[in-house]
């Protein structure tokens, strides 16, 4: 694929299934993507969120590699706040000995999770603040080179992962620029500082060891189906299962119950979160793709299915490969 794409998954747990179901969903999905030349597949960290199955990343990164061969597959990313560089060091220098070449580590700064789920994993609400610290550590052991007397990651030292800072604000694109790391922007839900940060990012950038020149990897929200209506109805669909789950204080809700969640002022939040997102046929999805790369200044896009089936994510996955099959990088 010329076009440089990738794919989220959050390994959603849809009503009524198990997360069994979801993690067998997040196989296939990484099954077509490879079919159809995506660069990666990343997945992402949460916590106490019933609806998504990722929380233990590297567990889930060994599974699907399992199942794949040659797709590069990677967090998207370890909140490391909630970790020791140490343990992040000996999972993902084990995944590597495991998919060799094959594994991302991207990095963020936030909790992904409440106070008291924060509290459960024991987890210092000032950790976030030693972020750019502990990033250098972890860079560290990987290099072989630890700031630990005495101390080394095995697995993990002189493992080939190459490390991603991800950020919804301009901090995470001032560390990557002076790390001389990518750069990943949350803008398939927080869009607001997008072009600030890939702005900033690119014009501090240092090269590093790692990497040479800037590469911006920008998220965005996809669903592409055989018409416009279909694509429409899943992602109206997708919003209300967006809207229940931030909003609904762990009730279930019915469709209509969601729509009214929705129209009381939920929608409009929602929808700000949702400002990037391709929307419809294929050749509806490439234009709007095409427009958003050139938005945000990107060297990669980065897409979250958001079909509420694994059908209707498999088919978009599908679409939206052959929409952007012949689309120049």
């Amino acid at each position: 694929m010329s076009f440089p794409l990738s794919v989220l998954d959050l390994a959603p747990v849809a009503p009524g299934e198990t997360v069994t179901d979801s993690i067998a969903a997040s196989v296939a999905l990484a099954q077509r993507a490879e079919e159809q030349g995506y660069t990666r597949v990343w997945y992402a960290e949460h916590h106490n969120m019933p609806s998504i199955a990722s929380s233990a990343t590297s567990v889930l990164i060994s599974h699907v590699g399992a199942h794949t061969t040659t797709i590069r597959l990677g967090a998207g990313g370890v909140m490391l706040p909630n970790h020791s560089p140490l343990v992040i060091a000996e999972q993902f220098g084990t995944l590597d000995a495991m998919y060799p070449g094959r594994i991302d580590l991207g990095l963020g700064r936030a909790p992904g999770s409440d106070q008291n789920t924060m509290y459960a994993m024991r987890t210092d609400p000032r950790s976030s603040d030693r972020f750019p610290q502990d990033v250098l550590e972890l860079q560290a052991y990987f290099a072989g080179d630890t700031r630990v007397p005495g101390v080394d990651a095995i697995p993990g030292r002189g493992a080939h992962v190459p490390l991603y800072i991800l950020g919804s604000s301009t901090f995470g694109a001032q560390l990557a620029a002076a790390l001389g790391l990518p750069y990943a922007h949350a803008s398939h839900f927080a869009p607001q500082a997008l072009r600030a940060a890939v702005e900033i990012y690119r014009r501090d950038f240092q090269p590093s060891l790692q990497l040479q020149a800037p590469h911006v990897i920008a998220g965005a929200n996809v669903v592409a189906a055989d018409t416009t209506e279909a694509a429409r109805a899943e992602f109206e669909g997708m919003r209300r299962i967006r809207a229940t789950s931030l909003f609904g204080r762990g009730k279930t809700f019915t469709d209509e119950e969601a729509q009214l969640l929705l129209d009381s002022g939920a929608g409009q939040q929602i929808d700000a979160m949702l400002t990037h997102s391709a929307v419809g046929t294929p050749s509806e999805v490439r234009e709007q793709l095409i427009e958003f790369r050139r938005f945000a200044d990107a060297d990669e896009v980065i897409v979250g299915h958001a079909s509420t089936t694994l059908e209707g994510r498999l088919r978009s996955t599908t679409l939206t490969a052959e929409a952007m099959e012949t689309v120049s990088a």
